[in-house]
């Protein structure tokens, strides 16, 4: 029996992969975990053989995890991640296994027939010094996808892809304005819509290149490109307005950051 160990921060997503995994009869879950702390004692306390791991967890992420779980007795990762297939070449370069959300039937008989051979072969020692190559590049939360995407990018893409219920919506890069955050919920408006994704803004800046999108506020990251105007508000604050017309305020503390790009003109 391969015993596996679940680890994500969403209720759903774990009974989700529950379900799926039960048409493996070799693979026997030993635990479900709903962060990364919990998954470390679950580790030392289960032994798992494999563990699918979240990327996306607040306070200590899929990253932080695998750091810890670091050594000669690490169970072999599946990362588990709502990236996009851009972000994912990431993983696919560094010969890491995944499953992307939602979870696909046919993509996860892949990566349980690759963890069967992996272990039948004694593979995992090899699979393991190459996760922890790419975990120890890891400088930062901030930095993940920018240091694994590092050898295998080259460019950002040039449009996004959405998901809308059972729908993909596909929007040029360029077309998009601003992105601001609802709750749970991301705002993506572009050519007058606006479009409601679940999701977070790290995911969002790690698609979009830093020198066209910037952060004008802890919620709100803007396409510099479409910024007609800087206006001085109050208290350290600034008005932005784009071609659109819409205005945008940014924060004291960002506009500190981005001042060497307007002062000038001001």
């Amino acid at each position: 029996m391969i015993r596996a160990l679940l680890v994500d921060d969403e209720e759903l997503a774990r009974r989700g992969l529950t379900l799926r995994l039960a048409d493996y009869p070799d693979i026997e879950i030993c635990g479900n975990c709903r962060n990364g702390h919990e998954a470390i004692e679950a580790v030392a306390q289960q032994s798992p053989d494999v563990v699918f791991l979240d990327i996306q967890m607040p306070g200590m992420d899929g990253f932080d995890v695998a750091r810890q779980l670091a050594g000669r007795d690490m169970p072999a990762i599946i990362f588990v991640t709502a990236y996009d297939q851009f972000a994912l070449k990431a993983f696919e370069a560094h010969a890491l296994d995944y499953l992307l959300k939602p979870i696909n039937a046919n993509r996860l008989e892949e990566a349980v027939e690759r963890l069967r051979k992996s272990l039948h072969v004694k593979q995992a020692p090899v699979e393991r010094q190459k996760l922890l190559d790419l975990v120890c590049r890891l400088s930062g939360k901030e930095l993940t996808l920018d240091e694994a995407l590092e050898d295998t990018a080259g460019q950002y893409p040039s449009r996004l892809e959405l998901r809308e219920g059972t729908s993909v919506v596909f929007i040029d890069v360029n077309d998009v304005e601003w992105i601001d955050a609802a709750g749970d919920y991301m705002c993506l408006h572009a050519l007058g819509d606006t479009h409601v994704i679940r999701t977070t803004m790290k995911r969002f800046e790690a698609q979009l290149d830093p020198e066209q999108f910037v952060r004008i506020h802890r919620s709100t990251l803007v396409n510099w490109s479409l910024v007609v105007k800087v206006q001085p508000y109050k208290n350290g604050d600034y008005n932005i307005h784009l071609k659109n017309g819409n205005p945008l305020r940014m924060s004291r503390t960002y506009a500190q950051k981005l001042k060497p790009r307007f002062a000038a003109s001001l």
